[in-house]
């Protein structure tokens, strides 16, 4: 049986030049049907030009782009099985939500009565049924969103790009309309490609996550692979937060690689690169342990102590610079100009690559 490619997207040597500026290098990608893959980075990682090249609003200076299968390179956006979602819902004020959400149909010759029978549908699969008579204006900024999805999805696209779709939402909002999307489209099973440069909203939505950094891709992955096990301090960084320490690799064994900080030694997993000699860790704040002692195996003094409710946050003067940290032990405070003992816990700490 031939692989279902229906809703599949493949960037085979992309490249994309303005002028004499190349904002995407040599680029390939395959998105799986039923998938929502995110491109996040910072501003001008060429995050937004791959969805525009995805959507036909920019076309490729070099390679191919095949949507289910199908050769799109150059063909013009009403000619691709996609549609968007924009940052600003981009709704007609003056029609009402149903209006809003059968414009699209109806905009491509279908029956008036069919359009608005199947927009009924589209509002009930977005949890907005009996809002249709609404004006976008007497709906929440929630509630508008969820309107410009059902707008996109009745249209039954093999791909659905969302571009920075969140960005215009409070921070509550945000997290609960990212989950109402996710869960949207795990329900319905539709291919979505998401941009964002916001990567707590990445890690919470997306099957697969591709940081993108200067137009090529920096490192893809699932959300607990690129948290767990970045490649850079770069990734480390960018997806959560991290410390960046030096350290020695004095071996590997079974998979792992020992290491040494200043006299501390400490096992990680092993990377294909693992051999003996300098190499840095990528530490999450969290994966730090301190308490207060001398003589320490990796030392450090506390610089400064900050009570947040539910956790102390510290930075930490050593040998290897300042660490930030990030310690749940609210009833064990460390003042400032104390000598402590620091350790890491099991997981959050990853050996990089630079």
């Amino acid at each position: 049986m031939a692989p279902n490619v229906t809703g599949s997207v493949v960037f085979s040597n992309v490249k994309k030049q303005f002028g004499t500026f190349t904002a995407i290098h040599d680029l390939s990608l395959d998105i799986e049907p039923g998938t929502l893959v995110t491109l996040l980075g910072p501003s001008g990682c060429g995050k937004t030009t791959t969805l525009r090249m995805l959507a036909g609003l920019e076309h490729p200076t070099a390679g191919r782009i095949l949507i289910g299968g199908k050769d799109v390179t150059m063909l013009p956006a009403n000619e691709r099985d996609v549609s968007m979602v924009f940052q600003s819902y981009a709704l007609f004020p003056h029609m009402s939500v149903l209006e809003n959400v059968a414009y699209g149909l109806e905009s491509s010759k279908m029956k008036k009565a069919e359009a608005r029978e199947r927009a009924e549908e589209g509002l009930n699969q977005v949890g907005l049924a009996g809002y249709g008579q609404r004006l976008p204006a007497e709906l929440s900024g929630g509630q508008q969103q969820r309107v410009a999805v059902a707008r996109a999805l009745v249209l039954e696209p093999q791909v659905l790009l969302l571009d920075e779709p969140l960005s215009n939402l409070d921070a509550r909002l945000r997290r609960r309309v990212r989950t109402e999307i996710r869960e949207l489209q795990q329900r319905l099973g539709f291919t979505a490609v998401y941009v964002t440069h916001d990567q707590e909203e990445a890690l919470a939505v997306s099957d697969r996550i591709i940081v993108m950094q200067n137009g090529v891709v920096a490192q893809q992955g699932s959300p607990r692979e690129l948290y767990e096990a970045p490649v850079s301090s770069f990734i480390a960084d960018f997806i959560g937060e991290a410390n960046v320490v030096p350290c020695e690799v004095l071996r590997t064994e079974n998979g792992q690689a020992i290491v040494q900080v200043g006299k501390l030694e400490h096992r990680v997993p092993a990377r294909s690169h693992s051999v003996p000699g300098p190499a840095k860790l990528a530490v999450r704040p969290n994966a730090i342990t301190l308490s207060a002692a001398e003589n320490a195996a990796f030392p450090g003094r506390i610089k400064f102590m900050a009570y947040l409710g539910d956790h102390v946050e510290y930075e930490v003067e050593t040998e290897s610079g300042t660490l930030f940290v990030v310690d749940p032990a609210v009833d064990q405070r460390l003042e400032p100009g104390t000598n402590i003992s620091i350790g890491f816990h099991h997981r959050g700490i990853a050996l990089i690559n630079s």
